[in-house]
């Protein structure tokens, strides 16, 4: 398998980030919509808020993955940050999300003093639970009819991983 490369996102990749958002796994799995516009994807990642960080994985210069990391807006909560995360359909199962919530972790804890990292997956996701066990993320609770999703509603996990110091 060919390396796979984390790096921040620039203004060129936005097309394909919104190519991994067009894949049924990244809008089952998130809270896109199918058909994303090329508009949205410009507006949201071109002027990025200062507390928001957006890191690709590619593979032979093919972004095949995106994280975004978010400082929670609150001065009570700066110890927070909050994440979402997509695969290219294609390319599951090689390690590219390992990759990129290993680089979003580092980022978090290390560098921006992130003590707790929060996500929201859907509880029929078993790959993306397991990923982020792995990350010994934990699951908090359970929030029932989250999110309409393929015509009805489904529930969520809320899951935190909390640094230890």
């Amino acid at each position: 398998m060919h390396e796979v490369k984390v790096r921040h996102t620039t203004n060129d990749d936005i097309e394909a980030i919104k190519t991994i958002y067009e894949g049924e796994a990244a809008y089952s799995g998130t809270l896109q919509l199918p058909f994303p516009s090329l508009d949205k994807w410009t507006k949201r990642l071109l002027d990025l808020p200062k507390d928001y960080f957006s890191l690709a994985a590619e593979i032979e210069e093919e972004i095949v993955g995106h994280i975004g990391l978010q400082i929670a807006p609150s001065l009570r909560r700066k110890h927070v940050g909050q994440i979402g995360l997509a695969v290219k359909d294609a390319h599951h199962g090689r390690g590219i999300g390992g990759k990129l919530m290993g680089a979003a972790i580092d980022l978090a804890e290390n560098w921006l003093n992130i003590s707790r990292v929060e996500l929201t997956v859907f509880v029929d996701n078993d790959r993306a639970i397991a990923l982020y066990k792995k990350h010994d993320f934990q699951i908090e609770g359970r929030a029932v009819n989250y999110a309409f999703r393929n015509g009805k509603y489904v529930d969520v996990y809320h899951m935190a991983r909390i640094r230890s110091d």
